[in-house]
This record gives structure tokens, C-alpha cells and sequence, in this order.
């Protein structure tokens, strides 16, 4: 996707276009979870850009999302956007991802009201999931692959029972007609979240894809294990803007989402995995 592009000679021609300060250096090469380039720029040593290199698909994605939610103010503005969609560039915004968060009904709130209640329906596709990593044909079936994928991490952490109850759950989900399509950010976790001084201030790296509203803001409550409790996702979710659901049923949604997070913790930050384990049996005591 990437291979074959001059970083420095995108930074020259960003310079000659005026889209950048023409002393722009590359600091470095970020580490991130896509499959992309992400580059921070500075000006005078300190930084000021980023320049992400993607696939033009992915790159395309990203613009209709940051088009779709302009009036959020928790995504980066975007400097520029390649015609051939190759790179895009953002402002730089200075913080951390992962720490100094605050408690989590603080930044659900601000991520619900400043993004979540900007999601718009979207009818351009038909599809469920992630668009480019073979979307599924309902939401039942996105939301399965996602469970049977986390099984593979979760081995014999966890009884083969509790992955049963996770599947009984599944099949309560509508195959799709009772949800309406949504463009979501598609990766809304702490690991996406800017912080600085214990607030959120952006979420960046977005994976595009289409599904309700729900899945983001339960990603979002799921994707770090402090404050995992019923208290924090009632009051956070009364104030997301969704159809009704009832309470039996959100908990169920918090565990499908939470058994797969335990997969994703156990395979890439298993330092969290007490704690999770210890929200795990929280939450399935709140089932039959």
C-alpha cells in the first residue's frame, strides 16, 4: 500500500504547497495498530503534524468520516488530504493515549455528546462491520466473527461454558433489520483517546464502519478495565442519543463486547488481564 513513497519528498512538496511551515522536519515513525505509516512532524523540535500513509481506501474512509462530523470537536482537523489518497495530514494535538484519563464517566460523557451524538445515519452501502476486512452481510454475523476471533486469545482463561453463554447472547442480536447504519469510527477505544490533564481532548486513528451507535459507545465503556461497572454504563448511556433498549439486553451487549476485549487483552497488553477477569465475573453475575 505504502511501499515505494519518499517520505521526504511528501514533506518537500507539503512545504511547496504551503501546507505545512516550510522547516518542517519528520521526528518519527509512530507506533500504531493499523497497517499504515504514521509520521509526527515538527516545527522548531517541537511537533506540530502528522502525516498517516494508507491504502487509498483507507484514506478515502478517513475523509468521510472527518467530513461527516465536522462539528465534532474531538477529531483532529485535517490540514490536507491527498488527491490521490495516499497520505492525509492533521494538526498534532499534545497528550497521551491510554493514561492519565480521568475516571471514565468523565471522558464517556465528553466522547458522547462531543462525538457519539454527531453519528449520522449512512445509506451508501449495505454492509455491516469494517468495510474493507470483508464486511458481513448482517450485523449478527460481524458480531459473531468477532466473539469466535476472540475465543482463539481467550483459550482456557476463561470456561468453555462462559463462551456458550457469550454465543446464546449473539444470537439475540437482529440480523441487521432492526438497527440502522451509522458511520462509526469503528476503533473508539482508550488506545485511540488524546488525554491531557485527566480529559479527553481527541480520538484519532479511525477504522471506518457501519453499525449502530451502540457498538462505539460499548467499545468505548469496555476498551480500558477501570470503573467496569453498572453505575458508570447506565448513567453514561442515558445521555447517548440511541432507541430504546432494555437493561437486560444492554447487559448483554457490555458482555459479548467485554468477552472480546479479554481476547484482545490477553494477546496484546496481558497486564490488564486481572482486572478484566475480575470485571468478568462482576458482570456475568448479572445474568442468569
Amino acid at each position: 500500500m505504502t511501499l515505494g513513497i519518499d517520505v521526504n519528498e511528501i514533506i518537500k512538496d507539503l512545504r511547496e504547497k504551503s501546507v505545512i511551515d516550510g522547516t518542517t522536519k519528520v521526528l518519527n515513525k509512530m507506533n500504531g495498530t493499523t497497517e499504515g505509516l504514521v509520521y509526527t512532524l515538527t516545527v522548531s523540535d517541537s511537533p506540530k503534524y502528522v502525516l498517516k500513509l494508507d491504502s487509498s481506501e483507507n484514506i478515502f474512509l478517513v475523509e468521510q468520516l472527518h467530513q461527516a462530523y465536522l462539528n465534532s470537536t474531538l477529531l483532529p482537523k485535517l490540514l490536507y488530504i491527498d488527491p490521490a489518497k495516499t497520505f492525509i495530514v492533521y494538526v498534532y494535538t499534545a497528550g497521551t493515549t491510554h493514561f492519565n484519563r480521568g475516571t471514565k464517566i468523565d471522558w464517556l460523557t465528553v466522547l458522547i455528546k462531543d462525538l457519539l451524538n454527531h453519528y449520522e445515519i449512512y445509506q451508501q452501502t449495505d454492509k455491516w462491520g469494517y468495510w474493507l476486512e470483508d464486511p458481513c452481510e448482517t450485523w449478527h454475523n460481524f458480531i459473531d466473527r468477532g466473539v469466535e476471533y476472540a475465543r482463539i486469545n481467550v483459550g482456557s482463561c476463561l470456561p468453555v461454558e462462559d463462551y456458550y453463554k457469550v454465543k446464546s447472547f449473539v444470537r439475540n442480536i437482529s440480523t441487521g433489520e432492526g438497527y440502522e447504519r451509522f458511520l462509526l469510527h469503528g476503533d473508539c477505544g482508550v488506545h485511540n483517546f488524546v488525554f491531557e490533564q485527566n480529559a479527553i481532548t481527541r480520538v484519532i486513528d479511525p477504522s471506518p464502519m457501519v453499525g449502530p451507535v451502540i457498538y462505539d459507545f460499548i467499545y468505548a465503556f469496555c476498551s480500558s478495565p477501570d470503573d467496569l461497572n453498572l453505575e458508570t454504563l447506565i448513567s453514561t448511556f442515558t445521555l447517548l442519543n440511541h432507541k430504546p433498549i432494555g437493561r437486560a439486553r444492554l447487559i448483554e451487549e457490555v458482555i459479548i463486547q467485554l468477552y472480546c476485549r479479554i481476547g484482545i487483552c490477553l494477546k496484546h497488553h496481558p497486564y490488564d488481564s486481572a482486572e478484566y477477569l475480575k470485571a468478568w465475573s462482576y458482570w456475568k453475575a448479572l445474568v442468569p
